[in-house]
């Protein structure tokens, strides 16, 4: 809690306050500079330094606090443990305001050195190693910073190896120069340099690669609502228990085997990042790494087992981390996809709507032609009152067609009506009549059975549109003589109705039937390969089927259910 309200301040007047002051207006001149207005700078400064100094405390609490929890298992007395996440509020602090951060994560880790481990070393040398690690920490802060100036978490694979690279080569060179300078000053032995240099760089490490991404989240209004989100639903309970199942069989089971069972924490990971993204891997890896150093001090562990348990938990963090990535960037091109897809149907449904748009428009102008002549004849009384009615009704149903579209390109809406499987027909083929005639193409329409739809009728049309196109296309490579293409409609059993279209083109072979249907793939040299793969997705929509069948010619089959079964389906 302390640590959120730390981000949540700092995010908000803190940011103002740090860059304002650089970027303050001048003082005003002549008559506005009076005592009043001086004294409401002075109190602006006054409340901006107030909003600083609050921030700053809180930030130096929060560190020291998270120090404080961490000091096990310290070597020489030092603050080189297995575990140490209080460097991690300090990146973040330094990430969000800067350079200028470095003055309170100095005095939080002057305050650490006391208060924590009780001045383990002489003050000048405890102030030389914290001005060290401030120069550290900040260099990779401000590193930090100008990879990700927006403040946000790395929310793609190229910004987390950004961040993995920053931090793992950041702590290693802040680690060899505290360990070497503590060697140098003989606060440890010769001999005992290397076994230092791991404990700091896997301790560091770890800590920040583990806790940096929860204090990330946590300290942005979109990570917060991810968060909530998150926790909201009944899964995470299931993650939580599944964590605790999976340390149990770790620790208590696999403990006796040199902790041989120990993928297992892979499982509540895995599972959180592959549901909630990012936002599940990282709560999930801070639940677990809280669980292991739990774990570790109850069972009494040894600094070197728990060094071994740290760096498997290290590699339990980046695959969770990698995986909910991935999962994310997943999710955003299906997002962008589906959009895509939608527009380009409202580009396959513009012939409809144009057809739709044609007759009103055409009635509108005739209405409006004859308004006009009553007008000259001086009719003013029950006919030209019924013309005008008719031009507002017509004005109605051009304008339902313009909302039709615009609701279908901003979510996708469907409006359903009851619709004779003959008219539909009818309606899908009448434009490729003249196109029949001037391509020599005989176009059959038996007579359709007298059934209903319960259906979008220009959606469907754009489907049957769509397929008389195509058919259209492949008899195109046929002699004059042989082309044909058919349209017919036929009743199936389980009250659903089979609307065939035929043609005399070469045919779909086995392998492709499947594929036509696939977005982006398309035998036209102009095509995107989008008409099959949105005519698919509007027939599933209506509870129906479209496929393609293999043969000499071509064949396509579109099965809708019958008015009753569609209502049973839309409801």
């Amino acid at each position: 809690m302390l640590i959120a309200s730390a981000g949540e301040a700092h995010t908000g007047a803190l940011r103002e306050t740090l860059t304002g002051l650089g970027d303050a207006p001048p003082p005003p001149s002549g008559d506005n500079d009076g005592p009043m207005p001086q004294a409401l700078r002075l109190r602006a400064m006054t409340a901006r330094d107030f909003a600083r100094a609050g921030v700053g405390l809180l930030f130096i609490a929060g560190y020291v606090f998270l120090d404080w929890a961490s000091y096990i298992h310290p070597l020489y007395g030092l603050n080189i443990t297995p575990w140490n996440p209080a460097p991690a509020i300090g990146l973040l602090f330094i990430l969000r305001s800067g350079v200028a951060g470095a003055v309170p994560l100095f005095v939080a880790i002057l305050i650490g050195e006391a208060w924590v481990r009780g001045l383990p070393t002489p003050l000048p040398a405890t102030i030389a190693l914290a001005l060290l690690l401030t120069g550290g920490y900040t260099a990779m802060g401000v590193l930090l910073r100008r990879r990700f100036p927006d403040g946000g978490v790395f929310d793609d694979r190229r910004g987390l190896l950004a961040w993995v690279s920053i931090v793992a080569v950041g702590t290693l060179l802040t680690t060899l120069a505290f360990v070497s300078a503590v060697a140098l000053a003989g606060m440890i032995p010769a001999s005992g340099w290397v076994d230092a240099m791991i404990r700091f760089w896997i301790g560091d490490g770890v800590g920040i690669l583990v806790a940096m991404p929860l204090l990330w989240v946590l300290s942005e209004p979109r990570g917060r609502a991810l968060l909530r989100t998150a926790i909201a639903r009944w899964e995470t309970a299931g993650y939580l228990l599944l964590a605790l199942v999976a340390l149990w069989i770790a620790f208590r089971i696999g403990a006796e085997a040199d902790f041989k069972y120990f993928y297992v924490l892979f499982l509540p990971i895995v599972w959180a990042a592959a549901r909630e993204g990012l936002a599940g891997a990282v709560v999930s890896a801070a639940l677990v790494q809280i669980g292991i150093i739990s774990a570790v001090q109850l069972l009494g562990y040894q600094a070197a087992t728990v060094l071994e348990l740290q760096m498997l938990a290290l590699v339990l963090a980046l695959v969770g981390f990698f995986l909910g990535v991935a999962v994310d960037e997943q999710r955003r091109v299906s997002n962008e996809l589906r959009h895509t897809l939608r527009l380009a149907a409202a580009g396959e449904m513009a012939g409809a709507l144009a057809h739709e748009l044609n007759q009103p428009l055409t009635a509108l102008s005739a209405y409006g032609m004859a308004c006009q002549q009553l007008l000259e004849e001086g009719d003013e009384g029950g006919r030209l009152r019924d013309v005008i009615g008719r031009m507002v009704s017509e004005s109605f149903r051009a304008a339902e067609v313009v909302r039709r579209l615009r609701d279908f390109f901003r979510t996708g809406a469907t409006r359903l009506e009851p619709l004779a499987v003959a008219d539909l027909v009818a309606m899908a083929a009448a434009p490729f009549q003249e196109r029949a005639r001037r391509d020599h193409t005989v176009l059959t329409i038996p007579s359709a059975p007298a059934t209903m739809l319960l259906a979008d009728r220009m959606q469907l049309e754009v489907v049957l549109r769509n397929l008389l196109s195509n058919a259209f296309d492949a008899v195109a490579v046929a002699p004059s003589g042989a082309r044909w293409v058919r349209v017919a409609a036929e009743s199936e059993s389980g009250n659903r109705v089979c609307i065939k279209v035929e043609d005399s083109g070469p045919g779909i072979s086995g392998p492709d039937a499947s594929r036509i249907f696939e977005p982006f793939h398309s035998d036209k040299s102009s095509g995107l390969g989008l008409g099959l793969a949105i005519s698919r997705a509007i027939v599933e929509a209506h509870g129906g089927n479209l496929w393609a069948e293999a043969a000499d010619h071509g064949v396509f089959k579109l099965v809708l259910p019958l008015e009753r079964e569609a209502a049973h389906v839309a409801g």
